[in-house]
């Protein structure tokens, strides 16, 4: 048949030849991508986004890097502080490829490279503070990490956008311990606040029985002013007469008698006879 003729068949091979070194030498990159192109294993340039031509079987795209920022997620690591306290403390780190040739050349893994530098960063600077400055430092300790990493990665073609600490926590057994030291200054404060109230209660108390002995002593004083000036009265009123003074004791001495009789613990009350008697052999002996 004139279709198997072996003109025909070279023709058809030409063709395909032809398609195939064609599409080798036409490349279209999607946005937000560049492919590193190397020629006979070395490299020769980028391709940027859109229609490019390459040597086909010459050049050959060897890596498809983007160009969109990546956010690269720190695994959780423990810390030791200035003050010998642990911390479990992670990050994330948001990054943009702004050379492919030298990321893909530049380190083996920029990945992983990436992430061991933050890390150690992360440790070193945290080790330089203590507990309570770490976890109240978060701005202080995020403009070190991204000043200590940043001219590293820009040798890899890679800017670093900015990094965050996700979290900082005290380690499940440094919390513990913090937790029952926090418990004992608040047992310590109860107990301070307690003796310092009966301490005041003790002092109030002290104050207002020195004050009650001070009232009472001038209560004293007061009733034998009183009694000296009434005494210096009922004087100068009956001068040398017995007689009100026998009826004034005597008033008086009823009076006892009376509340003597009033009493529980009495049994009989004996009046004297002679009352007035009784009263000037008193004042004999007085």
């Amino acid at each position: 048949m004139e279709f198997l003729e072996p003109s025909f068949v070279l023709a058809i091979a030409v063709l395909i030849f032809l398609l195939v070194t064609v599409a080798k030498g036409v490349r279209q990159v999607p946005q937000g991508y560049k492919w590193v192109v190397q020629r006979l294993g070395k490299f020769s340039t980028s391709l940027n986004p859109g229609l490019n031509f390459i040597i086909p079987y010459i050049d050959n795209v060897s890596f498809k890097v983007t160009t969109k920022d990546i956010v690269l997620d720190i695994p959780s690591q423990e810390v030791i502080t200035k003050d010998n306290a642990v911390l479990v403390t992670n990050a994330v780190a948001y990054i943009n490829i702004v050379s492919p040739e030298k990321a893909v050349y530049g380190v083996e893994n920029y990945v992983i490279a990436i992430q061991t530098l933050v890390q150690t960063s992360l440790r070193s600077i945290i080790g330089e503070m203590s507990l309570d400055d770490a976890l109240s430092s978060r701005d202080h300790i995020k403009a070190k990490l991204k000043a200590a990493i940043s001219d590293d990665i820009s040798d890899w073609g890679i800017t670093l956008k900015t990094v965050e600490i996700q979290d900082i926590n005290p380690s499940p057994t440094m919390q513990q311990a913090m937790e029952e030291q926090a418990a004992a200054e608040r047992a310590r404060r109860a107990t301070v606040t307690r003796a310092d109230g009966d301490k005041q209660a003790v002092i109030l108390n002290a104050e207002g029985e020195l004050e009650a002995s001070k009232r009472e002593a001038e209560a004293q004083v007061i009733l034998a002013e009183a009694s000296k000036r009434a005494i210096n009265l009922v004087t100068e009123a009956i001068g040398e007469k017995e007689l009100p003074v026998i009826y004034l004791l005597g008033e008086k001495y009823i009076s006892s008698l009376q509340e003597l009789s009033s009493s529980d613990n009495s049994k009989f009350v004996v009046f004297p006879a002679d009352i007035p008697g009784a009263l000037k052999g008193m004042m004999g002996k007085m």
